[in-house]
């Protein structure tokens, strides 16, 4: 799955790891006081242009240039080190380039964050009866958020674009590795679903899953800043009241009880959810061999597995219930929390409506991203389940025994003579037609 894609992918990954969390500290810790002292002074945040000026700021440009030595210095070295490998370009560069992308990505989400401020605050001036805003105002407004959609709209096409091309040359990868070995892999039960449907599904689902990982973690990156900044402005909290950064510190506090609350209120799903993926695959099987052999896919047999199957999904059923309700529990109340916390500046009349209205979308931004492990949790499953298929196909090609959990038995405890049947009868186990797609 990873080797055929991407160079020595243990190595790989640890150092990409490692590479970026050393750019990330040192971008926080003194890189821009660097950028500073080579003459790339940012602008106040009062001073902040507000539309496409947000993505040519001297401090932008210097975290282009920043970006661009860590990948070069990153890609360079395993460009020597990954001994030549053949989706190196699109493996390396090309996860560079995906990062790059979806970060662009979500300062698009910040420059409109931005622009939704100047919005609220010409809003409120308005319906004030200010007679300094005109119309031209509010046409200047609409022209600076169709500029800044348009960079949206561009940026997304390209992201999903390009990773779709991305994956499917991951996918293609995998294809090519599988299918090389076909003369020792055609023996094995179900070779032909783990080359064509497995590593399909994989493809597809890390086209999304991916990606939505790397824009929660660059959400939070570019966010979390402009929360701790955006504090300033909050006199006190309900109940606490006065704390060092409330905003920043109430947003990361918020996210990780919501975390921990909804993780471990659906704690068993992800278990389910793979026993799930085994009971059906024991029931399919029986059926597949029930075409080829008269001993097979008996009615107690079968009767004995789909008991299996709906005893599981019952269960599934159950715990989705509690599951889902304390997850709409949480999410009506994040829908009022930011509000909630902000509710004594309100009455004390020290922020606009524009400066809310930034508030509660940086706010909304960063408690999604700390959710996405939830948000996301049965699309991991399955995809979790599709890496133990794939693991099991590349373990049989190997010749290495498969994990316990890989052989447990889901057939029925009444039916002996059927379950010792499958585990001596050789010609069951090695149908006389290989080849044959199940």
């Amino acid at each position: 799955m990873f080797q055929s894609f991407f160079p020595k992918p243990k190595l790989f990954f640890i150092s990409a790891i490692v590479w970026s969390i050393i750019g990330i500290l040192v971008w926080y810790g003194f890189g821009r006081e660097l950028g500073e002292s080579l003459g790339f002074t940012p602008l106040p945040r009062d001073q902040q242009p507000v539309g496409l000026g947000h993505f040519v700021t001297v401090d932008f440009i210097w975290f282009y240039i920043y970006y661009a030595f860590f990948s070069l210095t990153f890609g360079a070295f395993w460009w020597v080190f990954g001994g030549n490998h053949r989706w190196q370009l699109w493996s390396v560069w090309g996860s560079s380039l995906i990062i790059f992308i979806t970060y662009f990505a979500v300062q698009v989400s910040v420059a409109l964050n931005n622009w939704n401020r100047l919005y609220g605050d010409t809003l409120q001036r308005a319906f004030e009866g200010n007679q300094g805003v005109t119309v031209g105002d509010f046409y200047s407004l609409f022209l600076i958020f169709a500029q800044i959609a348009a960079v949206a709209i561009t940026v997304f096409a390209f992201q999903r674009f390009f990773v779709s091309h991305y994956v499917f040359r991951w996918r293609t990868a995998m294809n090519d590795y599988y299918v090389d070995l076909w003369p020792k892999v055609r023996h094995i039960e179900g070779a032909s679903q783990r080359i064509q449907e497995d590593t399909m599904r994989f493809a597809s689902i890390m086209e999304g899953l991916g990606v939505s990982m790397i824009d929660a973690v660059m959400t939070l990156l570019a966010f979390l800043p402009v929360l701790f900044s955006l504090s300033s402005y909050i006199t006190e909290l309900p109940i606490v009241g006065h704390i060092p950064a409330p905003l920043f510190t109430a947003a990361i506090i918020w996210s990780i009880f919501g975390t921990v609350f909804l993780a471990s209120v659906g704690i068993k799903l992800p278990g389910l959810e793979f026993r799930n993926q085994r009971v059906e695959a024991a029931y399919r099987k029986e059926l597949v061999l029930g075409e080829d052999y008269e001993n097979r896919a008996d009615p107690l047999t079968l009767a004995e597995l789909f008991r299996n199957v709906r005893k599981n999904y019952f269960k599934l059923y159950f715990h989705y219930t509690y599951f889902n309700l304390a997850r709409s529990f949480f999410i009506n109340a994040d829908n009022i929390f930011s509000t909630f916390i902000l509710v004594p500046t309100i009455v004390s009349g020290t922020i606009t409506l524009g400066l809310f209205n930034q508030i509660s979308t940086a706010f909304g931004q960063v408690s999604n991203s700390f959710q996405y492990l939830v948000n996301s949790w049965t699309t991991i499953v399955e995809l979790l389940s599709i890496h133990k298929r794939l693991k099991s196909f590349e373990a049989a090609i190997a010749g290495i025994d498969l994990p316990e959990i890989d052989q447990e038995d889901y057939m029925a405890p009444m039916d002996h003579h059927v379950r010792d049947a499958t585990k001596t009868d050789t010609s069951i186990a090695n149908p006389p037609d290989p080849g044959r797609n199940d």
